[in-house]
C-alpha cells in the first residue's frame, strides 16, 4: 500500500482536478499544489517547490496556463532539479500536440533523472464546458479559427485516466502517450455535435485569428491573447489532423467520443444560464 502522497500541481485545474479526485477516491494519498493548499505549490515562488515534493512518491506536472508563456520552460527545468533532489520517484508532464514548447519540456523531462511519464495531448473537449468557448456556447455561437483544419479532440477525462495509470503503475515509465479522441473533427462538426446535445443551435462562425485574438484580449489581456493566439497559429495548420492510440495503449479501451462528452455535459446542466 502506498504511504508517500503524490502531488498533483495544479489540483484545482481542469485536469489537476480529476486526477486527485481519482487518486483519492483509490484510497491513495493526495497532496494538493495549488496557491491556498496546506503545502503552497505556487509557479511564480521556487520556494514553495521543495517543501510541496518532499516526501512525495510521484508528482503530476502541469503548467498553468502554457508551457508556450515565457520562462516557463526554465521554471519546469528547476523544478526537475528540485524534484529530483528531493528522491520523487516518478513525472508524469502534461504537454501538447505540435507545440514547439511543449517538445521543449517534454526534453527536459526526459533528462531529469528521474522515471517519468509524458501525456501528450490533443486539443480538450472541456474548453467548451469549463474554459473560455463556454460563454460563446451559452449565445449560440463557436467562434474559432482554422478554417476546416481537422482536430481530434479529447475528453479530459481520458487525460487524468492515462495520468492517473502513469503516476501509479511502473509500467508506464519511460512511456510518451500522445493521446486523442476516436475521431476528427473540425469546429463546424463539433458545433453540429453540441447543437444535438444541447437541443438549440449552435452555429460555427469561421473567424480569422486576428479576431480570435482580439476575443482572448477582451477577457485575457493583450499578453495572454498573444500567447494563445500563437498556440492557435502553430497548431492549427494541419499538422495534428491525425489520430493517435495513447489511450488504448496506456489504458486498454478505446477514448470516449466527442458526442458522449457534449450529452453529459448538456444533462449536468453545464450550458444552462444559471451554471
Amino acid at each position: 500500500m502506498q504511504t508517500k502522497p503524490i502531488l498533483v500541481i495544479g489540483s484545482t485545474g481542469k485536469t489537476g482536478s480529476r486526477v486527485a479526485a481519482k487518486l483519492e477516491n483509490m484510497g491513495l494519498p493526495v497532496r494538493h499544489g495549488s496557491r491556498n493548499a496546506a503545502i503552497p505549490f505556487d509557479w511564480e515562488t521556487p520556494d514553495s517547490w521543495g517543501p510541496a515534493l518532499a516526501g512525495t512518491a510521484s508528482a503530476y506536472v502541469t503548467y498553468f496556463p502554457d508551457l508556450a508563456f515565457p520562462g516557463a520552460v526554465e521554471k519546469l527545468e528547476a523544478l526537475c532539479k528540485v524534484a529530483s533532489d528531493a528522491g520523487v520517484e516518478r513525472l508524469v508532464l502534461l504537454s501538447g500536440r505540435g507545440e514547439h514548447h511543449a517538445r521543449l519540456g517534454e526534453e527536459i523531462v526526459r533528462a531529469s533523472g528521474v522515471h517519468f511519464t509524458i501525456v501528450r495531448s490533443a486539443w480538450f473537449a472541456q474548453n467548451f464546458s469549463e474554459g473560455y468557448l463556454r460563454a460563446p456556447i451559452l449565445a449560440g455561437v463557436l467562434p474559432m479559427p482554422g478554417g476546416m483544419i481537422q482536430e481530434p479532440i479529447i475528453d479530459i477525462d481520458d487525460i487524468a485516466d492515462v495520468v492517473v495509470a502513469g503516476l501509479t503503475e511502473d509500467r508506464h515509465n519511460g512511456e510518451i502517450y500522445e493521446v486523442t479522441g476516436p475521431r476528427l473533427m473540425t469546429f463546424a462538426d463539433m458545433a453540429v455535435e453540441l447543437s444535438a446535445a444541447t437541443g438549440r443551435e449552435i452555429r460555427h462562425i469561421p473567424i480569422s485569428f486576428e479576431e480570435f485574438h482580439a476575443n482572448i484580449a477582451r477577457t485575457g489581456g493583450d499578453f495572454v491573447a498573444d500567447v494563445f493566439t500563437a498556440i492557435a497559429r502553430e497548431t492549427l495548420d494541419g499538422r495534428n489532423a491525425t489520430l493517435c492510440n495513447g489511450v488504448q495503449r496506456a489504458l486498454g479501451r478505446q477514448p470516449r467520443d466527442f458526442s458522449t462528452f457534449a450529452e453529459a455535459a448538456a444533462k449536468a446542466g453545464t450550458w444552462s444560464a444559471a451554471a
